[in-house]
């Protein structure tokens, strides 16, 4: 058992949550018991996890003295960031220095790496983002693209998706072309309207200066003074990638987002996003962010439930390769068998 002093000027209300909620997750995170009384909180359970516990604490508590109003996912994303000795903790405000502005909300990285991309974006014209769904790649990407066409640093957005993962084959939908694609292109239109009003963005797409389009409408163009997206890059074949990127025109920007562990293309078709990690590594201008299952700011079971997913993936590959090597040394004893019995003199060589 310890007990523990909350530094002075820390929000106890603020830290410990309503109900004490934060404690309740970091007692089922970390396996430990935590009870408060006035800024004193008793830490049991085994040495490492009260230790675990009592830095995650003091950490918190010192984002709390900056006025910050932590919530449920910051105490979820701090506990994920202490189980990864590679990772220090990294108080919101902190991340906060570098907020993007747009027309509707304020928008902050909630992590290192989402904190990196924004960085990359304002400083390549070409950002090559691959990670698990709910890293915030999409997001951030409409985020700055909006931030730069609201202060006309560029003159329009164009936003782009492979229109159907097996190939854009529209034929059998219903419909003529906008309703054929429109599905496709939906949560492109969701994550704009969490930037600008509905109203504002459907003027702004009327008028052209923003633009949603299946990848393929992109061939034969020059993107002149345009923030662009490529979303969903992994269901890019390799010549659609190539095609899109020599698109890219004067003073303009391109984000691509995608990942590689959710290829929906043919088995024949190479993806895109996989062969231009091959290809384009090492040149200036171009920056690759790479997002991991612990930069999902999504449910927490997101996160498990992708870590789980790698597991499993992991595990597979490892008995495939051992079910060849069993394979392979079959193969070679009955060669050896075979052999024998044609040269019985072999046997004793």
């Amino acid at each position: 058992m310890r007990k523990v002093k909350i530094r002075e000027g820390a929000d106890l209300a603020n830290l410990f949550g309503p109900h004490d909620s934060h404690l309740r997750l970091i007692e089922h995170e970390l396996g430990v018991q935590l009870s408060a009384r006035g800024d004193e909180v008793t830490l049991e359970g085994q040495p490492d996890a009260v230790s675990q516990a009592e830095r995650l604490l003091a950490e918190l508590a010192q984002w709390t003295t900056g006025r910050y109003e932590l919530q449920s996912e910051d105490v979820t994303r701090a506990l994920q960031a202490s189980k990864d000795d590679s990772e220090p903790l990294i108080s919101p405000l902190t991340l906060g220095r570098s907020p993007v502005l747009t027309p509707k909300s304020t928008v902050s990285p909630k992590t290192p790496s989402q904190h990196a991309y924004l960085e990359a974006i304002q400083t390549h014209d070409l950002v090559i983002a691959i990670g698990p769904a709910g890293t915030g790649k999409t997001y951030l990407a409409m985020a700055m693209a909006v931030a730069a066409l609201t202060q006309k640093t560029v003159s329009r957005i164009i936003l782009a998706r492979p229109a159907v993962e097996a190939g854009e084959r529209l034929g059998f939908l219903p419909g003529d072309m906008f309703a054929k694609v429109h599905p496709y292109l939906r949560p492109l239109y969701d994550a704009l309207y969490t930037m600008m009003d509905v109203e504002r963005a459907n003027r702004l797409v009327e008028r052209g200066d923003i633009e949603i389009a299946p990848l393929a409408f992109m061939r034969g163009r020059t993107l002149n003074d345009a923030f662009v997206i490529l979303d969903e890059a992994q269901n890019a074949t390799a010549e659609q990638m190539k095609m899109f990127l020599t698109r890219l025109g004067f003073n303009a920007k391109a984000v691509v987002t995608g990942d590689i562990t959710q290829v929906d293309l043919p088995p024949d078709r190479t993806s895109g996003l996989i062969h231009v990690t091959k290809i384009l590594q090492g040149i200036e201008g171009i920056k690759f962010v790479s997002f991991h299952h612990r930069d999902v700011v999504r449910h927490q079971l997101v996160q498990d439930i992708i870590r789980a997913y790698d597991q499993h993936d992991a595990q597979a590959t490892s008995s495939a390769h051992s079910s060849v090597r069993s394979a392979q040394h079959a193969d070679g004893t009955h060669r050896k068998e075979r052999l024998s019995s044609k040269h019985p003199e072999m046997k004793d060589s």
